[in-house]
This record gives structure tokens, sequence and C-alpha cells, in this order.
């Protein structure tokens, strides 16, 4: 059930563990077999008899080559058998290895993953407590504070840096400010197609030559490639064409919103959003048979009293965990939401709806779960604060989904029958000190202090130990995975807007 990686890096947070181990979920299913089967089918029927729409010419040209059918309406409809023979030729496992390959993911088969994602606009300032446009300078602190999460495992774009002048600045330094601020596995997403191969230069030169980036794809292209209701986002699919020939593994987005942009029921909700991500693999197989490919399978939720997204919701949680386990089903390397909250501070809402959400997606065995840390506002926030209290919230999800394990060892007899006839507690044995780092998670900010050593000690709430920890990690924790002369190349080829050494 579980699966050892390597050690990280010695940057991490002292209390995290120091070697990493996932664990596969699936226990949770809101979902019966027949009812899977009949989402599934339903999806399958959407795509043969309503298709999609809006296609870019040299897409409809390829699809139709294959085996699609155009309507008179200009959409293209897909058989079920179309469908299949796509999923056979699939990948059912993508490799993401890291800027540092020992940070590797291998996403597939419900192996859980947590990561950072979205589009946040605003950063709430911890000191003032306002809100203010996200800057390049919040991206790379952001991913700096992500990089010391030993229960966060990848870094999606969680922020839009609004300083950046032109849509290609904001490509170039999203990619860098995520790159040089983390060694782990990182996502961006792109304005322009014609963007992708000037990023793909820029990472061959921080991996050091030509082509290199194509050997260790350590980031991945995030591109929404449907607009709901089934409708192909053009400049998506140009976006996935570029990705696919530079050899950039792809997660591909689709986020209808239910009651709005898909059906107000969460059962037809899951049969047009699946429909929606089966249309991106019959995309990818048409232009690269196999090539990586994560799905993220996003069922947003509408508040039906005022027709807004609500991110936190149970409706959010149940219909997301059935994502997951509706592309589990189909053996589609499978990517959820969860974290969504709507509160617009760390506060009781916060920890509810991120906990409950990401618990059941967990649960559910999502091999992805985006946007699941360091957002608030219903991801139109993001906080480095929220980020290190949500990786401790992780660290707990992370133990329910290993779940109990089993060994002879664990049923001593022996030990028990000391233990009763002698001092009466185990904190001395053997075993107790053995399993102290391995059968335990600790939290580095929850405070498990009685009431009168935390008032003692100045009874400081959640927030302020992560404002403090947040700034001794931006004072101490430098990155040096991307050395100085290597920088300094990048800095000398593109319009580099974060501060260097020499700046």
């Amino acid at each position: 059930m579980n699966r050892p990686r390597r050690r990280r890096p010695e940057s991490q947070i002292s209390a995290e563990p120091e070697d990493i181990v996932y664990f596969q979920g699936g226990r949770y299913r809101p979902l019966s077999g027949y009812d899977c089967d009949r989402i599934i089918n339903s999806a399958f029927e959407i795509l043969q008899s309503v298709g999609i729409a809006d296609a870019p010419e040299w897409l409809s040209k390829l699809l139709i080559t294959n085996g699609a059918h155009q309507r008179k309406n200009g959409r293209l409809t897909f058989s079920p058998d179309y469908i299949e023979k796509v999923l056979q030729r699939g990948s059912t496992k993508v490799s993401l290895p890291g800027f540092d390959e020992n940070l590797g993911l291998d996403i597939g088969q419900g192996y859980v993953h947590i990561g950072t994602g979205g589009a946040a606009v605003q950063t709430l300032d911890a000191i003032n407590g306002e809100y203010r446009q996200s800057r390049l300078s919040d991206l790379f602190d952001m991913m700096r504070v992500l990089d010391c999460c030993g229960h966060v495992h990848y870094g999606v774009r969680p922020l839009v840096a609004c300083d950046m002048t032109t849509p290609l600045d904001l490509d170039i330094n999203t990619a860098y400010a995520c790159l040089s601020a983390t060694s782990k596995p990182i996502g961006i997403s792109f304005e322009n197609s014609s963007h992708v191969q000037k990023v793909i230069d820029l990472f061959d030169l921080a991996l050091g030559g030509v082509e290199r980036f194509r050997r260790q794809p350590f980031c991945f292209a995030v591109i929404v490639h449907v607009i709901s209701p089934l409708r192909f986002a053009r400049e998506g699919v140009e976006v996935m064409r570029a990705a696919i020939e530079a050899g950039m593994p792809l997660q591909i987005c689709n986020a209808g919103q239910a009651g709005a942009t898909s059906p107000a029921s969460l059962a037809g909700a899951l049969a047009q959003g699946l429909a929606e991500s089966l249309a991106g693999a019959v995309v990818v197989d048409a232009i690269k048979p196999g090539h990586p490919c994560i799905y993220a399978f996003l069922p947003f939720i509408s508040d039906l009293r005022t027709g807004a997204m609500t991110g936190g919701s149970g409706e959010s949680a149940v219909a997301n965990a059935a994502a997951a386990q509706l592309l589990r089903r189909l053996e589609m390397p499978a990517t959820v939401s969860a974290g969504m909250t709507d509160s617009k501070v760390e506060d009781v809402q916060a920890g509810y709806e991120k906990g409950y959400s990401i618990a059941l997606a967990a649960q559910a065995g999502a091999d992805m779960i985006n946007l699941s840390v360091g957002m608030l506002g219903s991801i139109m926030v993001a906080s480095t604060e929220s980020l290190l209290i949500d990786n401790d919230m992780c660290g707990a999800i992370l133990r329910t989904v290993r779940g109990i394990e089993i060994r002879d060892d664990f049923f001593d007899i022996e030990s028990i029958e000391r233990v009763v006839c002698g001092d009466g507690h185990y904190l001395g044995e053997p075993q107790t000190l053995q399993l102290m780092k391995t059968e335990y998670v600790y939290p580095n900010l929850g405070d498990r202090k009685s009431v009168a050593d935390w008032l003692d000690t100045g009874s400081e709430s959640m927030w302020h130990r992560a404002q403090k920890r947040v700034q001794n990690i931006l004072a101490e924790n430098e990155p040096t995975h991307l050395n100085p002369q290597t920088d300094r190349k990048i800095r000398q080829s593109f319009n580099i807007e974060l501060p260097g050494d020499n700046n």
C-alpha cells in the first residue's frame, strides 16, 4: 500500500518526516459500481450525441481523419468505440521529475499527492491584514514556503503576478519564479501558445543545455482545454499542441459549475464533466498517442441563491471525490480540486471547509489534489501563512489515508502483561520509541500544550505562529538548487523581473 521515496533536501521544516511516503487512497467511494458505470455511459452518450463545439480547423480535420463525425451544426461527435480505443492508448501513469529528481512523483493508481494551484489575483498581507494585488515577489515567496512543506508535494502556480506588463513577461517570470523557488515538480499555464517554446528554452538553460528539459520535464503545462458546456477552448488546444511538441507533460482542466455551466444535479454535472475530460483525451491522442497527460476533472458548484461559485461546500467535496473515483475507474491519472474555502481569512470556516473537502478527495484516491493549500476567498486570495497551516492539516489527512497497519509484533501479549503488571504505561517500551516517528505524524504549527502552558508561553494563535514561521523560512531558507552562474545566464537571456544578487 505504501511507496517509499527518497530523502528531501536539508531545507525542510524540522518536524517534517525525513522520508516522504505516499499512500494509496480509494477507501471512500461516494458512488456505487453501478452508479459509476451509469455516469460513464452517460458521458459516452454525450460525446456520441451532443459532441464538442469550436474545434480549430486543424484539430477538426485531424479528429475526423481519426474517426470523429461532424454534425451539421459543426459539433464533433465520437463513438464509444472511438473513446475506448483512445483510453487504451492513453497513459495510465505519469512520471513527474522534480528539478531535484529525488523529489519526482509517479502520478496514477490512486497514490495521493497534495499541491497548490489557482489564479489568485489578490494576496493577503499578514502584516497589516489587507488584501492587495498579487505580485511576482508574492509568487516567489509562496513557492519558497512550499519548498519547505513536507506534506505538499508539487507546486502549481497559485497566483497571478499582476505587476507584469505583458503576457510574455507574465509567462516567463512565472516560470522563473516557480523554478528558482523550489526544486519540487511545478506546473504553470500559458497566456499564448507561442510562449511555450520560449519557456522551454529557459528550462533548458536552467538544466544546462539544449533538449535537457525533454529528458527531465520537471514542469507540467496546466491547460484549460474546454469551456463548459462542451466547447473546446481554442487557445487551450493550441497550447496543448505546443506543449506536446516540446515534450511537456500535461495537466488538462475542465471546471463546469453545477447549476451554471453544467447541470444542477451532481450526477448530471459529473457526466458532462467526464465527457469534457474524455474530449481532452481525444485531443491528446490525436496529436500524440500516449503522451503523458493528467486529467484535472474539477466539478465546481454554484450557490444557487446567488449563482456564485462556492468552493467550500459539502457538494463540492463529494463531487470532487466522485470525480476522482470516476477517473480511477477509467484508469486515467486524476486531479481534482479541494480546499477551496469560501472564507476570506484563516478562521473556523476555512478550517472545516478545507478539512472535509481535502480529506474526501484524498480518501477517494485522487492522484493529485490541486488548489488545496494556501488559498482563501474561493481561490481568489493567496496566503503564505495559510499554506503553512494547511501543510499541517494535510499531514494529518495523509495519515488517515495511510490507515492502520497490522503486524504480528503489534499484538505482543508478553509486553502487554509486563506493562500491566509493572509500571502501568508503555512510554518506556522499546516498541513505543521505535514507532514514535513511523506510526505518528506531528504538527509543526498545531498547539498541543495544556491551557496553562499555552498561557504561560504567550497564548499565540496558530496564525501568529504561522507568521513567524514564514518570516523564518524567507530569512533562512534561501534556494540553492539554481547555481549563480546559471542564474546569471538566464537573466542575460530573458527579461527577469525578480531582483537578483546583482540587482
